[in-house]
């Protein structure tokens, strides 16, 4: 067996405080809060290869991730898990299969990534049938809102509205883990979706303060030229996108979800460096329940 691949990025401003102390076995890593984005993506007609991805700036003030460029997603919500949510496509079963997780788990992470994806970019993937996905939500702000809020749950806010969840306009991507020594952790599942026909993303505010759509490729491009911030876990993702020229043919894509948990570590030179291991192949997965 060959040795795996491993990413290593040098971390400038070290290691300090906290981190620190998790790396010398002085405290404990934080536990993971689950958690889940989605990257939503769209064609431009008439422009060969033009798939685009939506990216939103995360505010400087923002605790976690502050300036960079991120997909729409968060932390999942406890309300996420209600079995009352109306459910169309694969079976929370099913997604826990795929999620390699329990299937409240993946009932709430599949549910948390829908209601992100509506907070932070207006985009909905619900409709008033299992067959049928809205067509614009600019008449539900006041609802977007209070889901921000946490004054209204996801399922209420469906019930509300006689919307069902369309899980099927989901896919699997992949799972990112914060490192051990961050002070802010996250268990992440990445799905892709495609922007619903009728739907626009619209510059909603919040968290962020500028949004784009964007190439992946170009993406990428420009945070080579310093113009852009990109996480590792957004990276990764864009360069693995960057080999697709159509939407059809990224939702066509059966992987099978890898966990990345990169790792802090200090070399020998005295340098902190972010090792990020390579997965050693996406797999294929026939089916969906």
């Amino acid at each position: 067996m060959g040795v795996p691949k491993v990413e290593q990025i040098a971390l400038p401003g070290g290691v300090t405080g906290r981190a620190l102390d998790v790396l010398e076995g002085r405290a404990e890593p934080v536990p993971a809060r689950d958690a889940a984005t989605v990257v939503v993506l769209r064609e431009r007609r008439g422009v060969p290869g033009g798939m685009q991805v939506y990216l939103l700036r995360r505010r400087a003030s923002m605790a976690f991730a502050a300036g960079a460029h991120v997909f729409p997603g968060g932390a999942v919500d406890p309300r996420d898990a209600d079995r009352d949510i109306a459910w169309a496509g694969p079976s929370p079963a099913w997604w826990a299969d795929v999620l390699r997780s329990d299937e409240r788990t993946a009932r709430a992470l599949v549910c948390a990534a829908v209601r992100e994806t509506f907070e932070e970019s207006g985009v909905l993937l619900a409709g008033p049938r299992p067959d049928a996905v809205v067509a614009d939500t600019a008449e539900w702000e006041e609802d977007r809102l209070a889901l921000i809020g946490r004054e209204l749950s996801f399922a209420e806010f469906l019930a509300r509205r006689g919307l069902v969840l369309r899980t099927d306009l989901l896919r699997p991507w992949s799972r990112w883990i914060t490192p051990r020594v961050e002070s802010r952790r996250y268990d992440t599942r990445f799905f892709v979706a495609a922007l619903p026909p009728g739907q626009r993303a619209r510059d909603v505010g919040g968290e962020a303060d500028r949004v784009a759509w964007m190439r992946p490729a170009d993406a990428l491009a420009a945070a080579e030229r310093g113009e852009i911030t990109l996480m590792p876990p957004t990276r990764r993702t864009l360069a693995e996108l960057a080999d697709y020229a159509e939407v059809a043919k990224v939702l066509a894509a059966e992987r099978t979800v890898v966990t990345i948990a990169p790792e802090v570590v200090r070399g020998e030179d005295g340098v902190f460096r972010l090792l990020i291991p390579e997965p050693a192949g996406d797999g294929v997965r026939e089916g969906r329940a």
